[in-house]
């Protein structure tokens, strides 16, 4: 655009010097010539194209920066207008075409004015080159608010809603009804009483549990052997009760005995005459120790402790093992 600017120049002087003497002017002639032609190809490698100087808000301007060389050209940052109101949306890569590079630039402005794009710096072998100026006029898009309706600004219209929206929720529900229904369940389980808990014992362990327990009591040597005697004889005859199905607590000495013996002969249980007969001297010391007021030695306790615990130690296996062949052969 500058060197179009250079020949109108170049054509009006030349007119204005063929209108006076030419013989006078033709040194004047040859040096403006001269002036101009250094001029014009001085700026002649670099050159500016736009597609139009007048948008609208909005619009867009493509800008192009042409050089005509390519070895050690350098274009620098892009300059905006002074007020900053034209925009770059795009810089795009640097075209080479016919011994020409090619910079283009996408431009745009949201106000509406008139800016000046100042002069782009192009370094061409470390030289300094300058392209011209450009003026854009942005305008406004005229409404017309005569013939054209207008209207309030409508409500937001909301979608309608899918089963994918409550996705998300209905995890945490199941989450959170997952957690209520712990709390309550632990809030109302079962609570067994005392007597629930020991009947949930198998009558093996219960009794072997209470002979440990009445062991840390120490009653006998507390003087306390009547107690000692109570709890010992209860923990045999609740054991017998529970495993064999027989009322033994309810049951005298004598009773008890009888009727583990019709049971024994009865059922086939082959309980050793041993057994029932340590079974009959416990219940019997114990008899004594309760109404009579019999005082043993430390080692007949002992000993009574210990045939109590053999006692148990062979109904047991026993017992067991004649339910098993019963259900079997079922």
């Amino acid at each position: 655009m500058k060197n179009i600017f250079y020949l109108h120049i170049l054509k009006d002087k030349i007119h204005e010097i063929f209108r006076k003497d030419f013989a006078i002017n033709s040194l004047r002639f040859s040096l403006l010539f001269s002036f101009f032609l250094i001029g014009f190809f001085a700026n002649a490698q670099v050159s500016t194209q736009i597609d139009t100087t007048k948008i609208r808000i909005g619009e867009q301007i493509q800008y192009q920066i042409i050089v005509d060389e390519i070895e050690g050209v350098q274009f620098t940052k892009f300059e905006l207008d002074s007020l900053k109101k034209m925009e770059v949306i795009t810089s795009f890569e640097i075209d080479s075409l016919k011994n020409r590079l090619i910079k283009k630039y996408a431009l745009t402005s949201f106000d509406s004015g008139r800016y000046v794009l100042p002069r782009q710096m192009v370094i061409i072998n470390d030289k300094k080159f300058l392209t011209d100026s450009v003026v854009v006029d942005v305008g406004t898009v005229p409404v017309d608010t005569e013939k054209k309706e207008f209207f309030d600004i409508k409500n937001i219209i909301g979608e309608p809603y899918t089963f994918a929206d409550f996705i998300k929720y209905m995890w945490w529900l199941l989450a959170i009804l997952f957690v209520v229904g712990l709390i309550l369940a632990y809030i109302y389980r079962k609570k067994y009483t005392p007597e629930e808990i020991i009947a949930r014992i198998p009558p093996f362990e219960l009794a072997k549990q209470r002979l440990h327990e009445l062991d840390s009591k120490q009653l006998w040597q507390q003087n306390k052997v009547k107690q000692y005697y109570v709890e010992l004889t209860d923990i045999v005859r609740s054991f017998i009760e529970r495993e064999m199905h027989i009322p033994a607590l309810e049951s005298t000495t004598d009773e008890l005995l009888e009727t583990i013996s019709d049971f024994n002969e009865n059922s086939k249980l082959d309980i050793p005459k041993e057994t029932i007969l340590k079974l009959k001297e416990l219940l019997k010391e114990a008899d004594l120790v309760k109404f009579a007021k019999s005082k043993p030695l430390s080692n007949e306790i002992e000993l009574h402790r210990n045939e109590a615990e053999y006692i148990i130690d062979n109904l047991h296996p026993k017992f067991v093992e004649k339910n098993t062949e019963e259900e079997n052969g079922k």
